[in-house]
């Protein structure tokens, strides 16, 4: 199936590539390898402010990190040229969780970006993943991702 009819069966639009706010570019392509800078879960365009184990939980994370993977996709299809039929695959996730010192299920959080990503790219979404939990994250964000993919 196109990976844009999925999307549009997901109920799911693309974002705008959104401007940095700090000194770096959104992605940096290096032969075939794109490398997507950390992206911050957002609500209503604003920093999606939390930390898990302290005011948010498991499931409420997993959608934040969900949200995350589309504004990653986003981003991604800017740097494909406006096509995401050129990425032959997601080479590797790395998520930062802010969350307590007692919270242990970074990882289960972090599927909310995986599983969107391997539902939207198929195959070609599976990949290498890190997840760790961190004191803070930028503006107070309660997830951040970044990404690394292959193109055709």
């Amino acid at each position: 199936m196109d990976i844009y009819q999925r999307l549009k069966d997901l109920h799911i639009t693309l974002p705008p590539l959104t401007a940095p706010v700090a000194a770096y570019v959104s992605f940096v392509q290096t032969g075939p390898l794109v490398f997507v800078s950390g992206h911050i879960a957002k609500q209503d365009g604003n920093p999606w402010v939390g930390q898990l184990g302290t005011n948010m939980d498991t499931a409420l994370g997993q959608i934040a990190a969900r949200s995350v993977a589309i504004d990653l996709l986003g981003t991604l299809h800017v740097a494909t040229g406006g096509d995401l039929h050129r990425v032959k695959r997601i080479v590797k996730v790395m998520s930062l969780v802010n969350s307590s010192p007692d919270f242990t299920e970074h990882h289960l959080v972090t599927n909310g970006c995986s599983e969107l990503l391997g539902q939207v790219l198929g195959e070609a979404g599976t990949h290498a993943r890190s997840a760790f939990g961190v004191a803070q994250l930028p503006r107070g964000a309660c997830v951040e991702i970044e990404l690394i993919a292959e193109l055709h």
